[in-house]
């Protein structure tokens, strides 16, 4: 790897996380000796790149600092293409189109010796769409999502069972073949999962969940942490 290439892809471990990184961590990841991570953690502090801290104990970068955001590599390129693919598959019609529509921007302002990896990427998804049987508009669902807006649901359990819930949304995820949100639900008073295709109506609410912005998911994220340790034993 040229040296230039090492440089910039040690910014990119640094600005991925808010924690020290070690040289030892990053010397795995880009296959260099962590002598080499050293030196070149010295040149980028010469270069004026604002990174802290010491061997041993780990390196930050300061989350002011910015690089031109499409000083992209043809791994990152691929991946983006790849990511792309799999939306425009099996996201919603407004998704699948962003996702063809980020590709098309990006091709447009990369250097030209970059453009290949966008116009035949040695990688693919799996083509074809998943046939959606959702009856609810998932844009409102991602509305609601980024509003921090509470969503009432009429839902159909796998026993065909309808309740009606109040439910604050936390996230939609997609899978292969299905779609659910995660969301904190009254009723249950506990995190649950809703599938799409079971929704039978939505409508989202005037009243938000009343917590700070990202309170709901910092909490989602240390229940869902709280399950894997308890399956871990």
């Amino acid at each position: 790897m040229r040296k230039a290439d090492r440089l910039f892809q040690i910014i990119q471990i640094l600005r991925r996380t808010t924690r020290p990184v070690t040289a030892a961590a990053m010397a795995e990841e880009i296959e260099v000796s962590r002598r080499s991570v050293y030196r070149d953690i010295a040149d980028l502090i010469g270069q004026g790149v604002p990174i802290v801290g010491e061997a041993g104990f780990g390196y930050l970068l300061d989350p002011a600092y910015d690089m031109p955001p499409l000083m992209l590599t043809p791994d990152e390129i691929e991946a983006i293409v790849l990511g792309a693919q799999w939306v425009a598959g099996r996201g919603d019609k407004a998704l699948s189109a962003a996702a063809q529509d980020v590709v098309s921007k990006i091709a447009a302002v990369i250097p030209e010796r970059l453009r290949p990896y966008i116009v035949e990427p040695s990688v693919g998804a799996k083509p074809g769409r998943i046939t959606p049987t959702d009856t609810v508009d998932t844009n409102e669902l991602r509305h609601a999502i980024r509003e921090d807006r509470k969503l009432r649901l009429l839902y159909r359990s796998d026993t065909c069972e309808e309740t009606e819930r109040v439910v604050w949304p936390v996230i939609l995820g997609y899978g292969e073949a299905t779609r659910l949100i995660v969301a904190w639900c009254e009723l249950r008073q506990d995190f649950r999962h809703f599938r799409t295709d079971r929704m039978i109506k939505i409508e989202v609410l005037e009243a938000s969940n009343g917590l700070r912005k990202g309170d709901l998911r910092r909490r989602w994220e240390r229940w869902r942490e709280e399950r894997r340790s308890h399956s871990d034993h």
